[in-house]
């Protein structure tokens, strides 16, 4: 797996960001514990679905199950996009599928070169779900959200052109980004329901804390605790509303999933953008091990370990209670 985002590794040395643990108001959740968790998965399969920090959160929770077993690496495909590992004393399969926008994409090449262009089929899941997904998935974990940002997209459904986002055709409906992100959430949604007696669960967006610029305005994150309220969170981050919408959007669409009552399925949310949102601390910043990169900031991927370690003791307490 390597250690792109093992932060001691790549020259972090303040350790603060790890003492600080988040807990609901009303109730305390127990710390992940990698033994109850593989007795619970035992004879089980769990995909991580989405983008880079859907494979974050699968790499937190991997490093957590080292602790009761040490995982077979069965499968790699080409920069980590579709990884397997399998825990042969509890038979359990991890999964994971990396898919930029949940749904089918093409690039769009112009003059030979990537031009940050793309085309979206938003009634068809990505092909790599077809591809690696197991005839029976007991888990899968969805996610999605950042790179829908600051993108030209062309839309399609039943292989006809419906519009676009950010295009200056007059000839073409316009949409906004967020239209795109909620039409792959429910195409994602709507597909899990082919597998009887899956738990589907929907992780809210993960928030990133640039500062003095964005991705690529020379924007960072240095700082070593956490804010000290969401309200401060209002004030720090530029993107904090649109942060929430896609929140929104997301439950929107989980809430109509749960609506169509396909039975023998269990849909639920993995809400951790809130919790997130007051972490400026726990980002890799210049400590990340992407060398074609060095000088380049990460403040969307999270330290490991460090705050993400919280998704799963938030993802092992839902299904728990989920099962009672």
């Amino acid at each position: 797996m390597g250690d792109p985002r093992n932060c001691f590794l790549n020259g972090r040395v303040d350790t603060d960001f790890l003492k600080w643990r988040w807990q609901p108001d009303t109730c305390k959740i127990s710390r992940f514990n990698p033994k109850l968790f593989l007795e619970f998965v035992r004879g089980k399969s769990m995909a991580f679905i989405g983008d880079s920090v859907g494979r974050n959160h699968m790499e937190s929770l991997l490093c957590l199950l080292y602790q009761g077993e040490i995982p077979v690496n069965i499968y790699l495909a080409e920069e980590g996009r579709v990884l397997k590992y399998h825990f042969p004393n509890h038979d359990f399969t991890l999964i994971v599928l990396w898919t930029t926008f949940l749904v089918q994409d093409d690039e769009i090449i112009s003059h030979g070169s990537k031009t940050d262009n793309y085309t979206l089929h938003l009634d068809k899941v990505h092909e790599v779900w077809i591809k690696e997904l197991p005839s029976t998935l007991d888990y899968a974990i969805i996610s999605g959200g950042h790179w829908f940002f600051n993108r030209r997209f062309y839309l399609y459904q039943d292989g006809a052109l419906i519009g676009c986002v950010s295009c200056s055709e007059p000839d073409i409906p316009k949409y906004d980004f967020t239209f795109a992100l909620r039409m792959s959430i429910r195409t994602a949604l709507k597909y899990t329901e082919r597998f009887k007696g899956i738990t589907t669960v929907l992780r809210t967006f993960s928030p990133g804390h640039f500062e003095n610029g964005g991705w690529n305005a020379g924007g960072s994150c240095t700082r070593t605790s956490p804010l000290h309220e969401l309200a401060d969170a209002y004030k720090l981050i530029s993107t904090y509303n649109v942060t929430m919408q896609l929140r929104g959007i997301q439950l929107e669409e989980l809430e109509r999933a749960k609506r169509r009552g396909v039975k023998e399925r269990r849909l639920l949310a993995l809400d951790v953008t809130r919790a997130m949102l007051v972490r400026p601390d726990g980002h890799p910043d210049v400590h990340f091990g992407n060398v074609w990169k060095r000088g380049s900031h990460d403040c969307v991927h999270w330290c490991l370990p460090g705050p993400i370690d919280a998704w799963n003791d938030l993802l092992f307490a839902t299904l728990l209670k989920e099962t009672v």
